[in-house]
């Protein structure tokens, strides 16, 4: 490998076997970048665009032996069509109020999470974090994050944590208040990422990872049309359920 090819490479390590979070009896490990390279929004964006995730301050990829399940999706904001249901789910929430702060450590959210992990994920691993924790999950020095509030009056039911970098937004994480589970607040915050990436007129707004195999992941590949990351390109994902 010549100078120019070691500067544009980026050192990376593969990690031990563990549990997949996403298919039972199957182990799963990730690519995850050298945490000696400082995290920007460019080297950000240039990881999305080939597949890799921000979780935190890591940057990573599955990388499973004999496994090619975990797929990332984005959506092409400038084309995207809601359907009937996401129209409903978008009605039924113009009551909400919008406010934008930075990723910073607010107690009221900090409640609001662990309310949505006792009630939508009992049992998690996730489950009782510490405030550092919390925080180190969601945000992460020399990245964009911004912390979207949605309000019914001064009621704060759900935050999105939503990434910036130059080419599109990162949907990174939703955490909602579980008694308002029929306001569909997930898909909101998704409908309303997607509504946010085209008033800045980017491009892409990067949903994570997809498993075709895994109910609870069915969710992501609605919003069409869609593109996954897989065999090296972007490809058309056009699958409606």
């Amino acid at each position: 490998m010549d100078k120019n090819q070691a500067e544009q490479s980026l050192r990376c390590f593969i990690t031990v076997p563990f549990s997949c979070s996403y298919q039972e009896n199957r182990e799963a490990q990730n690519l995850i970048v050298d945490r000696e390279y400082p995290l920007n929004n460019l080297l950000h964006a240039n990881l999305l665009n080939i597949g890799f995730r921000r979780s935190g301050g890591h940057l990573y990829r599955p990388q499973c032996e004999g496994c090619k399940s975990c797929i990332s999706l984005r959506v092409p904001t400038h084309i995207f069509k809601p359907n009937r249901s996401q129209k409903r789910t978008w009605k039924l929430n113009s009551d909400l109020r919008h406010h934008r702060s930075n990723a910073a450590f607010s107690d009221e959210h900090f409640e609001l999470y662990k309310r949505y992990l006792a009630g939508c994920h009992p049992g998690s691993s996730m489950q009782n974090p510490t405030k550092e924790e919390y925080l180190s999950f969601l945000a992460s020095p020399g990245i964009t994050t911004h912390f979207h509030e949605f309000r019914l009056q001064n009621k704060l039911l759900a935050v999105a944590v939503t990434d910036r970098t130059p080419q599109g937004l990162s949907a990174v994480y939703t955490f909602y208040d579980p008694e308002y589970r029929s306001r569909s607040l997930g898909t909101y915050s998704i409908l309303w990422q997607i509504h946010l990436t085209q008033r800045l007129k980017l491009p892409w707004l990067y949903l994570g990872y997809w498993v075709k195999e895994c109910e609870k992941m069915n969710y992501k590949n609605k919003y069409q049309p869609c593109e996954g990351y897989f065999d090296g390109k972007w490809q058309d994902i056009g699958r409606r359920k």
